[in-house]
Order: structure tokens, then sequence, then C-alpha cells
């Protein structure tokens, strides 16, 4: 089969397409997926450039991608929610950029009837961001008002549409086209932030959610009320300025699986979220769309078709 491999850490000169065996199912609660379209997410160029060695380190050569969507094509034989031939999304960690993958059945879901492959690959990893960091950690309630910092990006507006559902006041940053694509997504007030001081302008909201890092980041906290927080899924929050501003920071790291995305899942049948595709592109053309989502200003996600 051909895949997308590296076999040391470096810039997307080290990315080379590869045929290899496909993989069969080794685990008796795996299952086996032909690959129809592949997520590509920030993390997967944090791990090919090893900045994350020390919190995620991997073997290689290695295959990138953490969420795939595809048709299951054979299953363990204690696999008990699904069966060959079914559509599905998985959250695979590892592997998705090639033309098989396999993924333990408890980071299986359903494919929704009325989504492509390409919105399926699209919408796993971001729900379950959006989920740890709103209500796991977050806690956001009904009523209470959320900042977030890229509400056009992928995991943003994947936010903003969780946190509107869920009842609360939604104010977000984007720029650009940005601006028009995150009110359409559901948010009650949207800043451009390069023509706009967000902090000077929005104060006293419940929660923060900043998917930027860096200076963005810091000049966030003094929109936070005393005893809100401010979680980012970018960079760990400054301690001190939490001090300062008596609020909860930190960083969050997803928890993503079949259990963290069911209430998006449920969105979804409901017809109430909308999967945002930015662009897509070939297997064989990961180094340009990894190069694409770095240079930033995405709306919406990336996918590679596979199939």
């Amino acid at each position: 089969m051909k895949a997308i491999q590296y076999k040391t850490y470096g810039g997307v000169e080290v990315i080379e397409q590869v045929d290899i065996p496909i993989p069969s199912v080794q685990n008796e609660n795996d299952v086996l997926i032909q690959v129809k379209a592949a997520g590509v997410n920030p993390i997967d160029m944090k791990i090919r450039m090893g900045v994350m060695k020390e919190t995620r380190p991997v073997g290689l050569p290695f295959i990138p991608g953490g969420e795939a969507s595809g048709i299951i094509v054979a299953v363990g034989r204690k696999v008990s929610q699904f069966k060959v031939g079914d559509a599905v999304i998985a959250f695979t960690r590892k592997n998705a950029y090639a033309a098989y993958v396999t993924a333990n059945e408890n980071l299986v879901v359903l494919k929704p009837n009325g989504l492509s492959f390409i919105e399926a690959a699209s919408i796993g990893v971001n729900i379950g961001t959006a989920q740890s960091v709103l209500f796991t950690e977050g806690r956001l309630e009904k009523g209470q008002k959320v900042l977030i910092q890229g509400g056009a990006g992928a995991a943003g507006g994947a936010m903003v549409q969780m946190a509107r559902a869920a009842g609360a006041y939604v104010i977000a940053t984007a720029s650009g086209k940005g601006v028009a694509l995150a009110k359409s997504l559901g948010a009650n007030e949207v800043f451009d932030y390069k023509l706009q001081d967000v902090a000077s302008i929005v104060k006293g909201v419940d929660l923060v959610a900043d998917t930027a890092g860096g200076n963005a980041q810091e000049k966030l906290f003094q929109t936070v009320k005393a005893g809100g927080k401010l979680l980012s899924i970018a960079t760990p929050p400054s301690q001190e300025l939490a001090n300062k501003y008596n609020i909860t920071a930190r960083f969050v790291a997803s928890d993503i699986s079949s259990q963290t995305v069911k209430n998006g899942m449920a969105l979804i049948h409901a017809g109430t979220f909308i999967p945002v595709v930015s662009k897509t592109f070939k297997l064989e053309e990961a180094a340009l769309a990894q190069n694409f989502l770095t240079a930033g200003g995405v709306n919406g996600k990336v996918v590679l078709v596979v199939a």
C-alpha cells in the first residue's frame, strides 16, 4: 500500500511516499480500515519537527496522521461494535496518512450518513478538542460567556459551534474571510484581531479558549473575570499572569476517543454542526498540505484525499 512516512525528524523535506505491506489485525479488538481521507492537524507538524520528543515520542520510521475516515475491511475476533463494510471515523493517533490503518474499536465511530468521507475526516479531532477544552476542563455552562481565540480555524470553529449549541454567549476572534465564517458558525460577536485590540474591548468572560498561544494569548488574560479560566491548546499559559488576574490558566491536551466526541457527533446527526474543509490535497501531496497549514490563516480543516 502507499503511505507517507519519515525516517528522521525535520522539515517537510523528510516526508516521503513509500510502498509498504497492508497492516493486519493483530489485536482482537482492532479493526482494519481502508482509508478514504485523513485529517491534517497541527500536532502532525510538531511531532515531525521533534518538538514533542519528550511528551509524544514516536518510533522511526513514522507514519503520521491522527484521524481518518474510511471503510472497515477486517475486524478482530472480539470486535462487537462494528462489522466489515461499515463506514467509520477513526482516531488513530498515528498511521492515518496511508491507504490502510488499524484502530481499536473504542477509538472508532460510525460515519454520519450525511457526511462525505472528506468531511468525516475533518471533524473528529476538532470535536474532541472542543469537548476537552470547553466542557471537560472548562465546565462551560448555558448562559456563560466564552472567548474563542481563532474562531474560524479547525478547532476554533468546532468550539464556536459546540459552545453556541450549549447555550453559551460566544465571542470569537478571526481575520479576513474568517470573520464571516465565525459568524456563520454561530458566534454572537466576532472581532478581527488584525484590526481590533480584543483585550481592550472584551471584559468579564468566564472562559477563554486559546488556539494561538504566544503574545496573543498573554493579552487575553485581562478579558477573563476573576475566578474564570484561560485554557490553551497551543502553549502553556503564564502562571504568573494567572495569579495576577486571579484566574485558572493551563494547557489542555485533548482526549480524543469515541466517548469524548459523543456530544459533537450528536450535533452532527441533528444537523446543527457544520464541517468546514478549507482545502484538500492528494496523499502524495502531504508535504504541501502540512506547509499550507503551517503558513497560518487557514479557515477550516486541511484534509488528505487517500482513495
